[in-house]
């Protein structure tokens, strides 16, 4: 192991690490020249391994007091293993932890942080908690089989190209991943042909044995319970947290699973939340001025990367807690320009909208009302799955604010306006009723605030299997003819202020469209249906005492 040094900097870039099981992980590690006592450890573990992107995250570490040790994921860079994403990081964050205590330069106390996968490399850690592992602070944390490559049992398209990405190589291949007309032409050739979503690497020409490996596992079963903690386990993490977050971050399910299950099965624990207007990038640098067509409110611009080495310093070397952090959740108000700061997710709202999708109309729209129908009624929805003219579920926030939305699908449920400002502030849920000619359907919710000038604000989303939406980790199908009661409530945190005059919408549709399978009902696992299966429409009734609950301050 050669040492590299500078006037400043002891560097080893070439660390190999042995696990347990005789696999060979690689490191940096860099300190400080002159300091010769022992020293917390700042620990990032990544998949996307670049030399050099190592080095500048361990000299900023550096910079802020600490040792650093990037270590890359099992077969990555120097490590002569091959690469399986998520797998193998409850026993290999581990590993190197067990070594980094080994070293003369170690006093014995390691906190981690990074973003997305290193998010969830953290989480992974905590499965089987190291004692020497005294914090975490996770960005914007992946959850295997909860937020990609499948979310609420839905697999998605919009990380297919990422196992060719982090695997067709010891670094990352960035030329395929940033070959968007290759995956565009992918993804519409499949939703044209109506092959079978396990086809849909043979419409691409490259076989994708990672995405074939997952799906295999459409139910939220052992292989992606064994990845991170699993219920009752949140309670043996004792550590502080700090969580970081976006409302708009694609995997902001993820990061909010882990947090409400944390609090759940620990509620004693010292598990802090940061969120407000970033997506997924965003999120990791502290936000942006203007998002998808958003202008972001000024006290929302934050530093991530200050905040978590405060973080750090105030749980390893006893110093003050970051300033942003007045209570557990700590949230900014879209268009108040504040932020506000609550002791649990509960405690961000004093009211609970309770609102019916009614069969009334109002216009061109129904009626989101607060009172609940006085007579059964019920709306009727028929869905072609075998077209391909058209796209159903509009569901993705990009651009933010829209001054139309397509109308050519779905049904949309408009409140009365609000006589006076109101927040939106937490996680939407509710429970849809419905009765369907088939067994099974995909689900998607998208909330919208109507503005006093007629544009739309999308809030948060919701997309998810009916057969599913008990338990995650078994599907219990529909009855065919039988009225069935859907609950959901995995959508996305948000806070926003809605001014005088500015309505709430919501949009029910089915999910159709390129960037996700297609689950045409018969039953049978979703990603072995084709368009063969959908010659006979999908017919619902959704009953008007379906209804929808929007936390809110007021």
């Amino acid at each position: 192991m050669k040492e590299e040094g500078n006037s400043q900097y002891i560097i080893q870039d070439s660390v190999l690490i042995k696990t347990s099981d005789g696999a060979t992980l690689s490191a940096v590690v860099m300190r400080k020249k002159g300091i010769l006592t022992p020293q917390p450890v700042a620990l990032l573990f990544f998949i996307y391994s670049n030399l050099e992107r190592s080095l500048t995250e361990a000299k900023y570490a550096v910079e802020h007091g600490y040792v650093s040790v990037v270590a890359d994921t099992r077969g990555k860079r120097l490590s002569p293993d091959a690469v399986l994403p998520y797998e193998h990081e409850t026993t290999d964050v581990n590993a190197v932890i067990d070594w980094i205590i080994r070293q003369p330069w170690s006093n014995g106390k390691v906190g981690m942080y990074g973003g997305s996968y290193s998010g969830f490399a953290q989480w992974a850690a905590t499965k089987r908690l190291h004692p020497a592992l005294k914090t975490i602070v996770p960005y914007v944390a992946a959850i295997p089989g909860l937020g990609l490559p499948m979310e609420n049992n839905i697999f998605l398209n919009a990380n297919y190209q990422w196992a060719f990405y982090v695997t067709d190589n010891k670094y990352v291949d960035d030329v395929v991943n940033n070959d968007t007309r290759r995956w565009e032409t992918m993804r519409n050739r499949w939703y044209e042909s109506g092959a079978a979503y396990n086809r849909i690497d043979s419409i691409d020409g490259k076989p994708n044995p990672l995405l074939q490996r997952w799906l295999q596992h459409p139910d939220y079963d052992r292989y992606w319970q064994d990845m991170v903690p699993y219920q009752k386990e949140y309670a043996r993490i004792n550590i502080p947290v700090l969580t970081i977050t976006g409302y708009y971050d694609d995997g902001q399910i993820s990061a909010m699973h882990y947090f409400k299950e944390h609090l759940k099965y620990n509620p004693k624990a010292e598990h802090y939340l940061i969120i407000g207007p970033y997506d997924h990038f965003g999120a990791q640098r502290g936000g942006s001025a203007e998002l998808r067509g958003y202008k972001v409110d000024s006290v929302a611009i934050i530093h991530t990367r200050e905040i978590t080495f405060k973080w750090l310093d105030y749980i390893l070397k006893g110093g003050k807690k970051p300033d942003i952090l007045k209570d557990k959740v700590n949230y900014e108000v879209m268009g108040a320009n504040k932020w506000k700061h609550s002791p649990s997710l509960e405690k961000m709202s004093n009211q609970t909208l309770k609102l019916y999708l009614t069969d009334k109309k109002m216009g061109k729209d129904f009626l989101l009302s607060a009172s609940k129908p006085v007579k059964k009624g019920r709306i009727e929805q028929t869905v072609d799955l075998a077209d391909r003219k058209t796209f159903n579920n509009d569901y993705y926030p990009e651009p933010i604010i829209r001054k139309e939305l397509d109308r050519s699908n779905g049904l949309f449920f408009i409140s009365k306006p609000f006589d006076h400002p109101v927040s939106v502030n937490g996680l939407f849920e509710g429970e849809l009723k419905a009765t369907i000619n088939k067994k099974d359907m995909d689900i998607g919710v998208v909330l919208y605030e109507v503005m006093p000038d007629g544009e739309y604000f999308e809030l948060s989303y919701f997309l998810g299997r009916a057969s599913y939406a008990r338990d995650m980790s078994i599907r219990q199908l529909l009855h065919p003819g039988i009225p069935e009661t859907i609950p959901f409530s995995r959508s996305r945190l948000v806070s926003r202020q809605l001014s005088k005059g500015s309505r709430l919408m919501v949009v029910l549709n089915i999910n159709k469209n390129d960037f996700a399978q297609i689950n045409y009902g018969t039953g049978k696992r979703v990603s072995e249906e084709t368009i063969s299966d959908a010659k006979i429409p999908l017919k619902i009734e959704w009953s008007n005492d379906s209804f929808v609950k929007i936390p809110v301050w007021q």
